[in-house]
């Protein structure tokens, strides 16, 4: 038996060493990565199947898969945009080719995409599109292509949007737990998952508005790059007229049906090589290591700082997905007191979290703003406490499908009594030297004097919401109450009611500060640094294992997982939207 003992235990030393050595080779080739070398006449290839996040991440393992054990490779939306503007400039890259199926990103990174595409055009360089079958979000981008091709036996999603809520009401009511909820805000929908069994009449008016907006903005572009009218595009979609390949061809969607051959013989013949196999692609991810030399750009010592607020908003530190009031603070302080910084640009994108530590990021958003001008650029999502960070900012700008505003406030509270008692035989015994030393308990329901006290509480943050908000958007409360109330808008509807100013991305945001700012010579920084790619696998190693064995395991049911840890989470009073709103 020792000598077993003995056995396991060097095996384990072994074992343990050998993964140490695989990952500090993989970190050393990562670190040690030599600058791509760009031959003439290169395509750049555009594929966007892997989750699109906002900057791109140190850590190799990001998207590693256990089934397969490999990792793909990851890219930001901050290098995706920097290496369109780059290979706009670049003379050894003559095009795009966006062979796209389907697209992991939100409809904002999506537009931010989009609109960089149509920015490179203005090069003179052409962009091709190709796909075996086109997503709605994956068409969205092709057609800004100059040639739109699709497989002749593909296919293509053409039908609307739908948003889809879960609820969980039914299941609470079998398990015998009972949901305990304080709410400011008729619109406040983020709790409606755990008392409804659908959609109240006001979060369906709320969500059919945003998303009526979305989908708006959707044909108004298409319709522009296909020259083809909005009434017609609206009839193809819901009489699904794109049912084969050349329905698509025959209703001017695509411009050409070919195979991946022909798609090549056209390059070739486009870059005057006339042969597929002198065709040069760069990967979009590799082409961030290639140095392209700009003579109008040179090294400045003034900068603008761009702070990313990405993910769920909590108190103390924060990881890379989620906004820690501590961590974000910190970047915040870092760029008001360097001299060298002569603008911030906040980058917000978050569904909010914690009504405390908003309020703690808010609180230095306003202090950066009194020595140097703050910039708000809006993601995906910036609602509720998304918004409670970003509304003491000089100027906001969003694109006109984020989804934004969520004004409003809740606090919920689990009563687990009877489903701890009746289901599983587990009673609790308390000894209280205070009357309610144990409220918000989770084995109890609350009484009417502890519901009040805590509503007295939700209305004070929720008064304290519209407050910052009128004090930073230059309007009154009784406005801001009216169009509040946790009403979700998107960002084109956000402006038209003064939440939002400028509508744009990211590179409107950053041109925006440095005017503001009075500099014209500067270089960005990223803010909070990013780790280095060793101490970023050993601190989420475990996590990142987990996750990766969780998705390959339960697929796309992983994300009800994800729903029931932020529910876990949650502690205190919310400023929060919904919990789960699929938009496909």
């Amino acid at each position: 038996m020792f000598a077993s003992m003995v056995g396991f235990f060097l095996s384990f030393l072994l074992i343990t060493l050998t993964l140490i050595l695989i990952m500090v080779g993989i970190v050393s080739s990562v670190s040690k990565e030599k600058s791509v070398s760009i031959s003439n006449n290169s395509i750049l290839l555009a594929k966007f199947n892997t989750p699109i996040t906002e900057r791109t991440s140190n850590n190799p393992f990001e998207n590693f898969n256990l089934g397969t054990l490999s990792a793909k490779e990851n890219i930001g939306l901050n290098d995706i945009l920097a290496n369109i503007k780059k290979a706009k400039k670049d003379d050894h890259i003559k095009g795009i080719l966006l062979d796209v199926s389907s697209v992991a990103m939100g409809v904002a990174t999506l537009q931010e995409i989009r609109d960089a595409m149509i920015d490179f055009k203005t090069s003179g360089k052409f962009i091709y599109a190709y796909s075996e079958e086109y997503s709605q979000g994956s068409y969205y981008l092709a057609t800004t292509a100059d040639q739109v091709l699709l497989n002749p036996q593909g296919g293509m999603d053409f039908k609307g949007l739908a948003a889809q809520m879960m609820f969980f009401k039914g299941a609470l009511d079998k398990l015998e737990i009972e949901p305990q909820i304080i709410r400011h805000g008729k619109f406040k929908s983020a709790v409606e998952p755990f008392i409804l069994d659908k959609m109240s009449n006001e979060n369906r008016k709320q969500i059919r508005s945003y998303v009526g907006s979305i989908w708006n903005t959707f044909l108004e572009n298409v319709s522009k790059s296909r020259n083809i009218e909005i009434p017609a595009l609206q009839l193809i979609a819901d009489s699904l007229s794109i049912q084969k390949p050349e329905d698509a061809l025959r209703l001017k969607m695509v411009d050409r049906l070919a195979y991946r051959d022909e798609l090549l013989a056209d390059l070739a013949k486009k870059l005057g090589t006339g042969n597929n196999k002198d065709i040069n692609f760069v990967n979009i991810t590799k082409y961030t290591k290639a140095i392209v030399k700009d003579k109008d750009k040179k090294w400045e010592l003034e900068k603008i700082a761009i702070v990313y607020a990405v993910g769920e908003i909590h108190s103390g530190k924060g990881k890379s997905n989620e906004i820690g009031s501590e961590t974000t603070c910190e970047a915040l302080r870092k760029a008001r007191t360097d001299d060298k910084v002569k603008a911030v640009v906040l980058r917000v994108n978050s569904p909010g979290g914690s009504a405390l530590a908003s309020d703690v990021i808010w609180r230095e958003v306003l202090l950066t703003k009194m020595v140097k001008p703050v910039v708000v650029s809006m993601g995906d999502v910036a609602a509720s406490g998304g918004y409670y960070i970003s509304c003491a900012a000089d100027t906001i700008v969003a694109e006109p499908n984020t989804i934004t505003g969520s004004i409003g406030v809740f606090g919920l509270i689990f009563n687990s009594k009877r489903f701890l008692n009746d289901k599983l035989g587990i009673t609790f015994d308390t000894v209280l030297t205070g009357k309610h030393a144990d409220i918000g308990s989770a084995v109890r329901p609350m009484t009417a004097t502890e519901r009040a006290v805590i509503q007295r509480s939700v209305e004070k943050v929720y008064d304290t919401f519209i407050t910052r908000v009128a004090d930073g958007r230059h309007i009154s409360k009784t406005e801001v109450d009216s169009i509040g109330q946790g009403r979700v808008w998107s960002g084109i509807d956000a402006q038209r009611l003064h939440l939002v100013d400028v509508i744009g991305g990211i590179d409107k945001a950053v041109e925006i500060a440095a005017r503001m700012g009075k500099t014209t010579k500067y270089h960005i920084i990223s803010l909070p640094e990013q780790k280095e790619p060793l101490q970023e696998i050993l601190d989420s190693f475990s996590d990142d294992a987990e996750t990766s064995f969780l998705k390959h395991q339960v697929g796309d049911s992983y994300k009800y997982y994800q729903q029931l840890q932020t529910i876990l989470k949650q502690n205190g009073v919310q400023t929060r939207m919904e919990y789960d709103l699929d938009i496909y």
